[in-house]
């Protein structure tokens, strides 16, 4: 894993990362968050994961993180999933 850019964001309590993680297959969300969560030594419900991509042909993924200092400062900035409409369609 390589970091291609960080930074500190202490307005919203987080740090912003780009990083390039090299991987047969897409890691998928989960994945990520093991391997940033390992690298950079926090809890998994700290980081928010809002990008993963890849150059077609290419080993490398590109992650776009962030990781915030608490779990209250992420459910704070980070939107809120929606809810999923119940009942059936006309």
């Amino acid at each position: 894993m390589e970091i291609l850019n960080e930074n500190k964001n202490t307005l919203l309590k987080r740090r912003e990362l780009l990083v390039s993680l090299p991987s047969a297959s897409n890691p998928g969300f989960n994945d990520s968050k093991k391997h940033l969560a390992e690298k950079f030594k926090t809890e998994l419900d700290n980081i928010a994961i809002k990008s993963i991509k890849n150059n077609f042909g290419t080993n490398d993924f590109l992650i776009e993180a962030f990781i915030y200092e608490s779990l209250t400062d992420k459910e704070r900035i980070e939107p809120k999933p929606k809810a999923k409409k119940s009942g059936a369609s006309a």
